[in-house]
């Protein structure tokens, strides 16, 4: 076997451990180790390299920007574990719900605010799935049509901030977190908007697919009702502006809002009388098991790399991704296509640690001056197009983790299938989106 391909075939030996259901963290470790042998067997890697491992790894631990991380983790889950993201599902939906479509849209609503909350696809998936779904059904809305908006929405804490995924995509790509969510916001809030019109045209030209709620539900009072939204309504929305307020006008670092962010959802959570110890524990639970993680994963990703690099596989990525036919277009398929199809068998967090990191130096170099004057810009501008790319890639059947998400929490008299095709509208709007961020960069770069 040439020493050449070991640094691709590493690529398909860790795939190969993966699918055989080992853990991604040590299946990345284990094809490290594995491949260093053979390597150093062939004359092809220098074992001596190993040596930097403690050191890179020590660097992780000590890494400010993914203490944000735990933090909006956190933050998330304590509004979840606390149901105030129940109550401000019920009140949007009892407010929209005397308009044909108003449950699907108070779900658009309310979940782009929880993936600003959250910024985890499951969590929002999972929690909308749990609250609004048999509501939905039992007012005789479209069994397809609510599912494709709950995990359309769902997955929305993919690209809009503070998203998790956007502040470890600017770590791997070495770019500014507050940039990143800068140049997020605009494609974010602009698809939950095309979601919101496609419900509204359903309800348009299909009004027994999406019918509002009869008037013997609706037993609030004008007045009263919007006392009760503002009351739930505020207090998060607060939060969230407080949040990403502080970042993009520089008071604090993303971790420093983010540990702002968890003391804020505790207080709220306090302040409404649903702060028990059962709550925080179980916040707690989650953010330490989700942290562990993303910890884990790093660390086995970071000594694939390490091989992968002293074998020379970075040099492969780059004359790989430079010398395409097309240039920029060729680019720009190759890895939306490369990004998309792993989207459907590993988790978000495989695709930064490994993928990533190699083709931000290749991107930086085709990208300017093509769809921005700077490498930072030009890499704030991949980062948004990643995150929309893999948004796009957990909707799409067969595979969608957002689609098995929900199918873990949907009653047993909603089928598979039912999903499946409830989906593929909002595919569509995804597509759409990516090709216009694609031919007018200026929707993430305004402000850079």
């Amino acid at each position: 076997m040439p020493a050449d391909w070991l640094a691709p075939l590493m690529f398909v030996g860790a795939l190969v451990i993966i699918f055989f259901g080992y853990p991604v963290a040590f299946a990345l470790a284990a094809t490290a180790l594995l491949f260093a042998g053979v390597g150093a067997q062939l004359g092809a890697f220098d074992p001596a390299l190993l040596m930097a491992l403690p050191n890179r790894v020590f660097g992780i631990m000590s890494n400010y920007v993914l203490l944000a991380v735990p933090f909006f983790i956190f933050m998330g889950t304590m509004l979840e574990k606390s149901d105030l993201a129940r109550d401000l599902l019920t009140a949007i939906g009892d407010l929209f719900g005397t308009l044909r479509g108003g449950l699907a849209l108070a779900v658009v609503f309310v979940g782009a605010m929880l993936a600003a909350a959250t910024g985890v696809v499951g969590a929002s998936v999972v929690a909308m799935g749990l609250i609004s779904l048999p509501i939905m059904l039992q007012y005789n809305y479209s069994a397809r049509l609510s599912t494709g908006v709950i995990t359309a929405a769902g997955t929305l804490g993919q690209i809009i901030p503070p998203s998790i995924v956007l502040i470890v995509l600017a770590d791997q790509l070495g770019i500014s977190v507050g940039d990143l969510f800068m140049g997020a916001l605009v494609p974010g809030v602009s698809l939950a908007g095309c979601y919101a019109l496609y419900v509204g045209g359903v309800a348009l030209v299909r009004p027994e697919a999406a019918p509002a709620l009869p008037p013997s539900e609706r037993t609030d009072a004008v007045g009263a009702l919007l006392r009760r939204v503002v009351l739930v309504l505020l207090p998060p929305l607060g939060l969230i502006a407080l949040v990403l307020g502080s970042i993009f006008a520089g008071i604090a670092t993303p971790t420093e809002a983010g540990a702002l962010g968890a003391v804020g959802a505790t207080g709220l959570a306090a302040a409404n009388g649903r702060l028990s110890w059962a709550a925080l524990r179980d916040t707690m639970d989650e953010t330490t098991r989700l942290t562990t993680m993303v910890m884990f994963i790093l660390v086995g990703s970071t000594a694939f790399s390490l091989v992968f690099r002293g074998l020379g596989g970075d040099f492969w990525i780059e004359g790989l991704l430079t010398g395409l036919p097309g240039g920029l277009v060729g680019f720009l398929i190759l890895t939306n296509l490369a990004i998309f199809v792993l989207g459907f068998f590993i988790d978000f967090f495989e695709i930064a640690f490994i993928l990533v990191p190699l083709l931000a130096v290749p991107a930086a170099d085709v990208l300017v001056p093509a769809v921005a004057a700077t490498p930072d810009a030009a890499l704030v501008w991949f980062g948004v197009m990643i995150g929309m790319n893999l948004q796009t890639s957990f909707l799409t059947p067969p595979f969608g983790f957002a689609l098995f998400y929900l199918r873990g929490v949907a009653p047993d008299d909603v089928s598979t299938t039912q999903i499946y095709r409830g989906v593929i509208p909002f595919i569509l709007i995804q597509l759409v989106g990516l090709a216009l961020l694609m031919l007018f960069p200026g929707l993430v770069t305004w402000a850079l």
